[in-house]
């Protein structure tokens, strides 16, 4: 008979958030999801050309530089159509995390909104048509925060 006692929960967890969120990806890119799992963000956001634009479509707020975002991206990305992006933040009660890309067609590249109580860490992929400055926002506490690098692009991906 075998216990229990060595069985990590916490890492059993993360295997189902995981799970849980790759599974809500799919049925975003499929378009099965319900006008209500995306109504913390409008289409238009996606469509804008500007920062200023597309922090009026995520909520008006002016964005503040912090050092509590770490966002970690390759200076140099021979391809643009495979960008690897994490971000981290350790701001309490962190809320949405959008990714820009200000040389981009469309500026926002991905919006992700956090459960309560989720961890502020992402690691993705984005397309970027040349090279540009990655912009992380970060909405905690009603307020956002960003901060930014520059990525040279050798071979555009969009």
């Amino acid at each position: 008979m075998h216990s229990c006692d060595g069985v990590d929960n916490g890492r059993r967890q993360a295997i189902k958030t995981g799970s849980g969120l790759g599974l809500l990806g799919l049925f975003a890119m499929l378009g099965l999801l319900p006008a209500a799992a995306l109504a913390g963000i409008e289409r238009k956001a996606f469509e804008t050309n500007s920062l200023n634009e597309a922090l009026d479509a995520l909520g008006g707020l002016i964005a503040e530089e912090s050092t509590h975002i770490t966002l970690t991206a390759p200076d140099v990305a021979e391809n643009g159509a495979l960008v690897p992006v994490t971000v981290e933040s350790t701001l309490t009660d962190v809320e949405q995390i959008s990714i820009l890309a200000d040389r981009n067609p469309t500026m926002l590249v991905a919006h992700y909104t956090l459960p309560e109580g989720t961890d502020a860490y992402l690691s993705t992929r984005i397309r970027m048509a040349e090279t540009s400055n990655v912009i992380v926002l970060v909405k905690a506490g009603g307020r956002f925060y960003r901060a930014s690098k520059q990525v040279k692009v050798t071979a555009g991906g969009c």
